[in-house]
């Protein structure tokens, strides 16, 4: 047993600069992850209508995609987690990327609405499936103090990729049409995804292994994170789902930020190219204010990951959920562009303080045993926040006839979910508060 865990501790080094070409293999894998999301986020939106036959006013139509792609990822996160711990992550993500493949023609070739909402399933397959895997797979290389850093460098890729998708599209359907500009994109990117991945991406599930060893055989350095009492060294499903849901507070807390958080992404992806196409902006235009808040949201957590790294997690996550909501109420309070690009930069600055955080605080209170199914539960429950925020927003812009209402309830729930964590959620990074001082406690 000595020999091996000496051999594994040998093998399996971890640490962004030990690992670092596999690292930025993930890194460019979760670039190309959002390019995918991103193609969707700014002409399909804005031409639903014109386009693909939505009928005008017609909210709950309008967010049927985007229903639809919340629970399918939510979904498929969790199961993501737990086939990752049995098939491994490379495995996983090759499956993702092979869901992906008819979305383009889905897409050049779509008749109506319904097949939109279709290539959008198949998205929340893909997503589902390759994000999860390039965040679970940088955490397994690297170590406790780098989690922060590492989960903000993941979606600092993702987001950018989101981001400058959105723009590129915007232009390509101008040139191209909707339809081809779409096409020649999403073919590009997925096609160059499934060649990398099946070349040069590595199965990094052994690492994990390795970690739980050491944490087995009392070897593992530094503080110790205060992980969870209740749960057995090799959980069941249902016992790693209840922890994250309701057994263990400070779990539950961070599951509720991740899915009311996502109320604001899909407000930004469906409601917000309507709002701004509705008061004149061109395709490009909007591609630049929604770009806006993905660059910001992308570009800042490359700091404000590693800033949590420094003095925890708690504060920005909590300071992260009400930034984000006052950037949202903000739009509503100006009619120019500058004055729209300025509240999205806020809203991006204040994802980019509680979204990678909140994964890292998962990640921080995790055993690696079970880390990975941990980190998918928790995906499931802030994605389907996309499927959950797209009932609500259309069922709210129904009531009132109006697309403002959204902006206001969204702007609410963000405070709402924020004060949840700072009233029930504690800080997580083991060395700021260690399981030697006092162990959580736990709800029945």
């Amino acid at each position: 047993m000595n020999a091996s865990l000496t051999h594994a501790e040998h093998e399996y080094l971890h640490g962004i600069r030990d690992n670092l070409n596999q690292f930025l293999h993930q890194l460019f894998q979760v670039f190309l992850v959002g390019l995918t999301l991103g193609m969707m986020r700014t002409v399909i939106p804005a031409l639903a209508e014109t386009e693909f036959g939505v009928p005008k006013g017609s909210f709950g139509l309008l967010m049927a995609f985007v229903v639809a792609f919340g629970f399918v990822k939510g979904a498929l996160n969790f199961v993501a987690g737990r086939l990752s711990e049995r098939m491994g992550r490379k495995t996983v993500l090759l499956l993702g990327w092979a869901s992906a493949i008819p979305i383009p023609f889905m897409i050049l070739y779509a008749p109506s609405w319904n097949w939109i909402v279709a290539a959008t399933v198949l998205l929340g397959m893909n997503q589902g499936f390759t994000w999860s895997m390039t965040q679970t797979s940088k955490l397994d290389l690297t170590r406790a103090d780098q989690r922060g850093l590492t989960i903000g460098l993941n979606e600092f890729a993702g987001y950018v990729g989101v981001a400058i998708a959105g723009i590129i599209t915007g232009y390509l359907a101008t040139a191209l049409g909707p339809r081809m500009g779409l096409f020649v994109f999403g073919a590009t990117v997925i096609t160059g995804a499934l060649v990398l991945t099946a070349l040069w991406v590595k199965e990094t599930l052994p690492w994990a292994k390795a970690e739980g060893a050491r944490h087995a055989a009392g070897k593992s350095t530094g503080p110790k994170p205060r992980f969870p009492q209740n749960i057995s060294d090799t959980p069941s499903t249902w016992e790693v789902f209840t922890l994250m849901s309701w057994r263990d507070k400070r779990m539950a807390a961070i599951s509720q930020a991740g899915l009311v958080e996502k109320f604001v992404d899909a407000l930004i992806w469906v409601v917000y190219p309507v709002y701004l196409y509705q008061r004149g902006l061109s395709l490009a235009h909007i591609g630049w204010v929604v770009g806006v808040y993905g660059f910001v949201w992308g570009g800042s957590q490359f700091f404000t990951g590693k800033l949590s790294d420094r003095i925890g997690r708690q504060k920005p996550i909590v300071w992260g959920m009400w930034l984000c909501g006052a950037g949202v109420g903000m739009m509503l309070l100006g009619d120019q562009v500058a004055w729209w690009v300025a509240s999205a930069a806020v809203t991006g600055f204040g994802m980019a303080l509680l979204y990678p955080n909140l994964s890292a605080a998962v990640a921080d209170i995790a055993h690696p045993n079970w880390r990975g199914s941990a980190i998918g539960i928790y995906r499931f429950w802030r994605d389907t926040g996309y499927g959950i925020g797209a009932l609500l927003l259309g069922g709210v812009a129904h009531l009132t006839g109006n697309l403002t209402s959204g902006f206001w309830f969204v702007s609410i729930a963000m405070f709402a979910s924020g004060l949840i964590v700072w009233l029930f959620g504690e800080e997580t990074h083991p060395r700021l508060n260690p399981a030697d001082i006092v162990q959580p406690v736990l709800s029945n």
